[in-house]
């Protein structure tokens, strides 16, 4: 969401003939884009906001803004502990810094001006209205607000048109997608609108909730041509009385059958999922479910990090942090090590199959991409590969990316 908020200003104040700076000390414009997920995310933003004070003691000139989730309403409170920073702007909320950065302003589009490569971003709903107890942004991103169909459209066949021949369609809660629109659409009827533009090559979306995926979503990763097979659906925790706590709003049997459900539906379909450790109250033995519901189904992917108070939620108020931070470290890399184990096992099965990648760019000497289920993938050759679906065959597997060779002539499958 960070990405796209930021592609989106990018492209208002290219709209205004600005163009990015080689560094922020040569920057007329200095924006930070923050994220207060975890306690560590946090701590990065106020580093490198209190980095800029020399910039504008030496440029008082240059305009600093600060945006994303550690922006609330309390502007005068964020101007006591960042007094050199000249905006404060909510998310997805530039127009202030627009109007002041030129005349053009208000006529400025908020569609990049550019092509951002072979992928790009797009938000099709801002907000979330679940407030999980552990959770900052329902109260820094507002309530759910979804985007019109027509209006996302719009906006992809645009960035078809400059090159991009892949979107991922972003929400916090992407799957309440159109319940607050008048006619109700849903993510599975903005997927049906999505598919069939000329051009456009993938299609993916995130974060899915548990609670909220629907069989006919499922249903539609299954029979739409450009929608990959990935799923990004974050169950957290393996033991019901912590997701009660958490107030996530199912249980784990609920989330055992969704992805029994969607590899039904699409057996070739990789998952990944987010797990919190460390939750205030969390149990040796409520951990050890966690780590039973990793084992049993066998993640792509495993996102984990160790619970941080955040202030204002639920959580922070009413329940004590009381796991000791040695314990949480502990709990996060058992969860690792297992996952690491897991998601070897798994790309191992691609050793000597081929892949369709999309090529995304060049990077120390090697190509990479990545499938139609999200693996990382890197490959060596000449020419030219920016953008293209190129066959890989695919010779080295870890478990965090896949290696190979480009293939000619052959069917690109995934296994």
């Amino acid at each position: 969401m960070n990405k796209a908020d930021s592609a989106r200003l990018a492209g208002g104040l290219e709209g205004l003939c600005y163009a990015p700076a080689p560094t922020p000390e040569e920057a007329d414009i200095v924006v930070v884009n923050s994220c207060v997920v975890r306690q560590s995310a946090e701590d990065r933003v106020v580093h490198r906001v209190n980095s800029l004070r020399e910039l504008k003691t030496a440029r008082p000139d240059a305009l600093l803004a600060l945006t994303g989730c550690i922006v609330d309403s309390d502007h005068d409170r964020l101007k006591r502990r960042f007094p050199h920073v000249d905006f404060f702007l909510e998310p997805a909320n530039f127009e202030p810094l627009l109007r002041v950065a030129g005349e053009r302003a208000p006529a400025a589009s908020l569609a990049p001006a550019s092509a951002p490569g072979p992928t790009a971003f797009v938000t099709v709903i801002e907000g979330c209205d679940n407030f999980c107890s552990y959770c900052i942004v329902p109260y820094r991103r507002g309530r759910e607000q979804s985007r019109p169909v027509a209006d996302i459209r719009a906006e992809v066949v645009e960035l078809v048109k400059r090159g991009v021949k892949e979107v991922t369609l972003l929400g916090q809660n992407v799957d309440s997608y159109g319940h607050d629109l008048p006619d109700r659409p849903d993510l599975a009827d903005l997927l049906r609108e999505l598919d069939p533009i000329d051009g456009l090559r993938r299609i993916r979306f995130l974060t899915s909730h548990p609670k909220d995926m629907s069989q006919k979503l499922i249903d539609a990763v299954a029979y739409l041509d450009k929608v990959c097979e990935y799923v990004s659906l974050p169950v957290q925790s393996g033991d019901d009385d912590i997701l009660r706590a958490m107030g996530r709003g199912y249980e784990v049997d609920h989330f055992r059958d969704l992805v029994r459900r969607i590899r039904k539906a699409v057996p070739s379909a990789a998952i990944s999922t987010d797990i919190i450790v460390g939750f205030p109250g969390e149990t040796d033995a409520q951990f050890r479910r966690t780590l039973q519901l990793v084992s049993e189904m066998e993640f792509d992917t495993v996102h984990v990090a160790a619970y941080s108070p955040r202030p204002g939620t639920a959580a922070s108020r009413e329940l004590r942090d009381n796991i000791p931070a040695q314990e949480k470290r502990q709990r996060l890399r058992e969860v690792e090590a297992l996952q690491r184990d897991i998601s070897a096992k798994i790309n191992a099965r691609m050793l000597g199959t081929t892949a369709e990648v999309l090529v995304e760019r060049r990077a120390k000497g090697k190509w990479e991409g990545r499938t139609r289920t999200n693996k990382l993938v890197f490959f060596d050759s000449e020419g030219e590969f920016t953008g293209e679906l190129t066959r890989v065959r695919i010779e080295n597997a870890s478990p965090w990316y896949l290696q190979g060779e480009v293939v000619s002539g052959t069917a690109a499958t995934e296994s």
